[in-house]
């Protein structure tokens, strides 16, 4: 079949199907899943190279249904390092914003944290920024 431009109706693909212009759909039965994975930068000062900076995801809202953001778990966490008459942590922390509002700020010290999320993006309401922002630092206590 060879065309450029037309209708058709009740179609069925039993093989593999390459789409090489733009897809639009109005109704998908399944899930269509769009994955990001970003490693977080890191401070070449430190003496461990730890996490230090943000990360910034932005999402636009181009699609006439409406959506969820899907965050997978963003483990971090700190360390304890016992020294004669001193605690000496490795602290860690996460900051995550939505288009500029604090939607989560935890550190870690001696214990590991656990962030995920889902974010209703509902359609027509402009596009998402997602910042994650990640720091770490030394905590001597006594």
């Amino acid at each position: 079949m060879n065309a450029n431009s037309g209708t058709l109706n009740n179609v069925t693909i039993n093989e593999n199907c390459r789409v090489l212009g733009k897809l639009s759909a109005n109704q998908i039965e399944g899930d269509l899943v769009k994955t990001v994975g970003k490693a977080f930068p890191r401070d070449s000062r430190a003496p461990e190279r730890w996490p230090s900076g943000t990360i910034t995801v932005r999402v636009y809202d181009d699609q006439p249904f409406d959506r969820q953001i899907v965050i997978p778990a963003v483990a971090f966490s700190g360390a304890k390092h016992e020294k004669e008459h001193t605690d000496i942590y490795s602290s860690c922390r996460l900051i995550v914003r939505k288009n500029g509002a604090e939607i989560y700020n935890r550190t870690a010290l001696d214990n590991t944290l656990i962030y995920s999320g889902v974010i209703d993006m509902p359609a027509g309401h402009g596009h998402m920024t997602l910042e994650f922002s990640v720091s770490a630092w030394l905590v001597i206590l006594g």
